[in-house]
């Protein structure tokens, strides 16, 4: 699955996200070999810095240097020596072509021919615009022609997120698609149900499998189907409402004179208004979660429903949770009796080995807020 037969240069994966930067960085587990999938993996640097409101507004960059200081908080924090970094742009950010060339082209001449030929497929001029391409294979019907996956956006959404990372000392290694990180991390974490991501047991078909993002402010839903990544949606629902909801609670709960004004802010306080609530009894869980599940729920209904109404699929096989608020694990149950799928919470680190330099308690915390960060980190073994 990974490539460990050459040494390859240590990488960290960051996911710029609206309200928070996550840094992952991944090594070759000793004594586990590559075919084992995530399990031959070992975390060895793993950090989360907040970001200021308005730092990142619709997953543009627009503080450089605030962001800038987010990330060189995370690396403080995740006492890495690393200086390579892979990060992602919004797909939404992104226009992608699959063109058909002559094979016996070189990386060289098709560079220069797609150069040439570009004003045809991209509808900005080309000096405002960052390209770049991929052979996918053979094109289907056409002897002697490969497809090409042709990217392209605009440059200021590659230099923003190149100056945040020279501003905390790294250097960018790669700019990736969100949506191919995403791709990436879904087929290492479904991998142990073989090539297809598994069969459905009554029609014999690969398996259609919708994993369910959810951040601070966006839950993002994608659906994978013979290891590719079909659909994706955002919605505007996301922790942040269950963290609010959660400390309205305890607001009530301590009286009349309720919480000093900033006694919540900072994410470690968010990591632990979640954690007390993890710890709640059933009764109390489903009662502060019911509304935000009922968002939630409803939020997915509308994304799946606008995903059959688009596809030739009527349902998907099951449903994955990822995300911070994903560590109060009642909200599986909740959601998947409300939406009728068989559904369950995904730990992106959960078959890695994990460094004993490691903050437990932020490993603990965060590591299922990790999927995009997973995805980027995993680049160093491609």
């Amino acid at each position: 699955m990974f490539e460990f037969a050459r040494k390859q240069p240590p990488l960290l994966g960051i996911d710029i996200g609206s309200a928070a930067v996550k840094l992952l960085e991944l090594g070759p587990a000793a004594g586990r070999r590559a075919e084992q999938g995530l399990a031959s993996l070992r975390v060895e640097a793993l950090a989360l810095a907040p970001l200021p409101p308005g730092a990142v507004v619709e997953k543009k960059i627009a503080d450089v240097a605030q962001v800038g200081e987010a990330i060189a908080s995370a690396l403080r924090r995740s006492r890495s020596k690393t200086k390579r970094a892979a990060v992602a742009v919004a797909g939404s950010a992104v226009m992608t072509k699959i063109l058909s060339l002559d094979a016996d082209l070189s990386d060289a001449e098709m560079e220069m021919q797609i150069q040439l030929e570009s004003d045809q497929y991209v509808p900005y001029p080309l000096d405002e615009v960052n390209l770049d391409f991929d052979v996918i294979g053979p094109t289907q019907g056409a002897v002697g022609r490969v497809d090409v996956l042709l990217a392209a956006s605009r440059r200021e959404n590659i230099d923003d997120r190149v100056a945040a990372l020279e501003h905390a000392g790294l250097s960018a290694a790669i700019i990736d698609i969100e949506s191919n990180a995403v791709e990436t991390a879904c087929r290492a974490l479904l991998a142990p149900l073989g090539p297809g991501l598994g069969l459905n047991a009554e029609s014999g078909t690969a398996r259609l499998t919708a994993v369910a993002d959810i951040g601070a402010t966006l839950t993002t839903l994608h659906v994978l189907h013979a290891d590719q990544l079909i659909y994706t949606r955002e919605q505007s629902v996301g922790g942040q409402q269950l963290m609010d909801e959660v400390r309205w609670h305890e607001d009530l709960m301590r009286g009349p004179r309720g919480a000093q004004a900033g006694e919540f802010a900072g994410d470690q306080a968010g990591d632990q208004a979640l954690a007390r609530l993890a710890a709640a009894s059933t009764e109390r869980q489903t009662e502060i979660l019911a509304p935000f599940q009922d968002t939630l729920a409803r939020q997915l209904g509308r994304a799946l429903q606008f995903f059959y109404s688009t596809s030739a699929f009527n349902r998907v096989d099951e449903l994955l949770l990822t995300g911070g608020v994903t560590q109060v694990a009642a909200l599986e149950r909740l959601i998947a009796e409300r939406l009728a799928l068989p559904t369950r919470i995904v730990d992106p680190l959960a078959e890695m080995i994990l460094s004993a330099d490691l903050d437990l308690a932020l490993v603990r915390n965060s590591r299922r807020a990790m999927l995009i960060a997973l995805g980027l980190a995993m680049r160093r073994f491609r």
